[in-house]
């Protein structure tokens, strides 16, 4: 079922949704939080960006011109009604496209920034896949891979352009390794645990195109505290 809703608690944005498929994650806000902007930053691109969550709350941030990629019509859709109705048109942009041809469209070394929520999970012989297909390439490495998304960035970023994805901590070791085999250096790591006391499940990365070595790891970002409110900090990018 479509529905609109408040972006978060931001009174002034709408983000259009579907229930039968899925709707915004807390992933999509940590890492439009996470991922390093500055003045200088003009162009920005959101691959797999679903209904738009990421390019909607940047534009809370930057005035940059950003680009959204989305596969699925059925979501596409959805993000073009959002950005049309908040009246985002001029900065942000969206195209039904494969990730993967998206070095068809853009020159090389044309971004400043490039932020990814990506399928999480690997497709083999025990993997348990969601009957409703767009839930499946949303979570499942079956329309895009971590190497795709690598591979596209090392082409599109400039030098000194920064690559910043959400992921799972398991993935940690596979993770730094492509991004260093595609010479985007990772530079800062956070890693998100649902409350204290309990491991970890999210982590943020971010790497520089032919940066220098030298990574930071940042404090641990808490969601949850003893009361299961969400903490202070996480209010904050709520818009509280």
């Amino acid at each position: 079922m479509e529905v609109k809703h408040h972006l978060l608690n931001f009174k002034n944005m709408v983000i259009y949704q579907n229930t039968d498929y899925f709707t915004m994650s807390l992933d999509s806000l940590l890492l439009a939080n996470f991922v390093t902007i500055n003045l200088r930053d003009k162009m920005i691109i959101d691959l797999a960006t679903g209904n738009a969550p990421i390019p909607l709350l940047l534009s809370k941030r930057t005035k940059a011109k950003i680009y959204g990629i989305e596969i699925q019509e059925e979501i596409y859709n959805l993000a073009k009604k959002s950005v049309k109705e908040n009246k985002l048109d001029d900065q942000i942009t969206l195209l039904l496209e494969n990730v993967k041809n998206v070095d068809s469209i853009f020159k090389s070394d044309f971004f400043d920034i490039i932020t990814c929520n990506p399928p999480y999970f690997k497709v083999n012989t025990n993997s348990n896949l969601n009957k409703n297909k767009v839930k499946t390439i949303a979570r499942h490495e079956i329309e895009l891979d971590l190497d795709s998304i690598l591979k596209i960035s090392k082409k599109l970023l400039k030098t000194g352009g920064k690559l910043a994805i959400v992921h799972r901590p398991e993935r940690l070791t596979e993770i730094l390794e492509k991004f260093r085999y595609y010479n985007i250096e990772p530079k800062k790591i956070r890693f998100v645990y649902p409350k204290l006391g309990k491991d970890s499940n999210i982590m943020l990365v971010e790497g520089i195109k032919n940066g220098q070595s030298g990574i930071k790891i940042m404090q641990p970002l808490i969601i949850y505290d003893d009361n299961n409110n969400y903490t202070d900090e996480v209010k904050k990018m709520f818009g509280e």
